[in-house]
């Protein structure tokens, strides 16, 4: 399973419902795309949940690497954001845990999203690695109980070593995010909303650690 994302972060006095109307436009083309276990169509808006950007950015989780890489190059969809906005670099992971919370049987579209990237040790002993990932897969386990909790992720960018943490929830954090940049820093958490979420293979995602 490959986890990607892109942002395109949008002038401060942009109309999102622009966006709001693209994603009314273009869900239904990936609502039953083969290969995708999910796409969280996010946004973040400028002054709300802490964020300083209006920015789109969807995440993607697929099941398949063929349906990824058609999607990218292949004239799947991706052709549609570099006509309008240009090319975005997409930023991915492996997928190491996946689990389905209490509100997924609830809720077809949890309208928050979260995301926290965290740098892995650089204890070169591959057992701490393997270590600090087993505690993370756990953690989420955990978090993944709660009743608000629809979709909880956990992956890996072995380029950067760093960890993403997504969470698809039915009501924001309680504690606030802190401020941060559009790039969202290592170790800071970003809240999205989620106008939509394209699910054609959700179900049949590895649950539980991927390997």
């Amino acid at each position: 399973m490959l986890a990607k994302q892109y942002e395109i972060t949008l002038p401060a006095d942009y109309d999102l419902d622009v966006i709001r109307r693209r994603i009314r436009a273009g869900a239904p083309l990936l609502d039953d795309r083969p290969g995708l276990g999910f796409k969280a169509w996010l946004l973040r808006e400028r002054g709300a949940d802490g964020s300083p950007v209006n920015q789109y950015a969807p995440l993607y989780v697929w099941r398949s690497d063929g349906a990824a890489a058609r999607f990218l190059v292949g004239g799947g969809g991706f052709e549609n954001i570099v006509r309008d906005f240009g090319r975005p670099t997409v930023h991915h992971w492996t997928v190491l845990a996946h689990f389905a919370g209490p509100a997924r049987a609830a809720v077809a579209v949890p309208p928050v999203a979260t995301r926290r990237l965290t740098a892995v040790p650089t204890d070169p002993d591959p057992l701490a690695l393997a270590a600090h990932v087993e505690r993370a897969v756990e953690e989420l386990r955990e978090l993944a109980r709660h009743p608000e909790v629809h979709t909880a992720v956990l992956a890996l960018d072995p380029s950067r070593w760093e960890l993403l943490h997504f969470v698809l929830r039915t009501d924001a954090p309680s504690a606030p995010a802190a401020p941060q940049q559009a790039g969202s820093p290592a170790g800071s958490t970003a809240v999205f909303r989620v106008p939509h979420l394209s699910a054609p293979e959700l179900s049949a995602l590895t649950e539980g650690r991927a390997w």
